[in-house]
């Protein structure tokens, strides 16, 4: 257990160092791309998120969202300004204080992925390129039980890993800080609570192999 915590207090600090870099792309997008690079990686991620979601949108009834891990808030602004009510969270302080000051509607809070609770349901719960960033197992599980219980019955719960032909059979890492886990391991622990898994949709994005799950809450 010790060593699982001081995994955990280790990521939290190297990303809470990314995080002071004051290029919001830069920080929370890939390393080794360009300023363009990365302008284009956050758009085509967008597009294809919006596209999940859908492009219902009501100022009576908007969509009620929560972005968890969500950084600096790229996608959470984005998602308020399609008019859906946005909860988001993240790990680092310096991330959501960049968030806060950024504005634009969301409601930002620091928790980890097990740690948030809120008084209502989701309609969509977004978690966008963190949860291979977890590499304890039994801290990923725990996160990934915890959105799951916040997503509404016929919510959806979106979430990022490798996809199609480029899935892991086994978990693979990559150095200490990426745990990469094929679909099987999210169905297991994602199933028995009721989240079917409906939909898979690769980035596109040159070589990346990542790409969205999304998880709809049949009961």
């Amino acid at each position: 257990m010790a060593d699982a915590t001081r995994t955990h207090d280790d990521t939290r600090a190297y990303w809470d160092t990314r995080h002071a870099d004051p290029d919001e792309l830069a920080s929370g997008g890939r390393t080794g791309l360009d300023r363009p690079g990365n302008e284009i990686f956050y758009a085509q991620r967008l597009g294809t998120l919006l596209s999940l979601i859908g492009d219902l949108s009501s100022p009576a009834a908007p969509l009620f969202v929560l972005d968890a891990g969500c950084g600096k808030g790229y996608f959470a602004r984005a998602l308020a300004r399609c008019g859906h009510r946005v909860d988001a969270f993240d790990a680092g302080p310096t991330a959501v204080d960049h968030a806060r000051a950024e504005g634009g509607g969301p409601r930002y809070a620091v928790a980890t992925l097990d740690e948030w609770r809120a008084p209502w349901p989701y309609d969509i719960v977004v978690c966008v390129d963190v949860l291979f960033h977890v590499p304890d197992d039994e801290e990923w599980a725990a996160g990934l039980r915890n959105l799951a219980s916040l997503v509404r019955v016929a919510g959806r719960l979106i979430v990022t890993d490798t996809v199609g032909d480029e899935e892991p059979a086994e978990p693979t890492t990559r150095g200490a800080r990426i745990a990469h886990r094929p679909i099987a391991a999210y169905r297991a622990e994602l199933e028995p609570l009721g989240l079917r898994h409906t939909h898979s949709r690769p980035y596109g994005f040159r070589e990346n192999r990542v790409g969205f799950h999304v998880f709809t809450r049949t009961r």
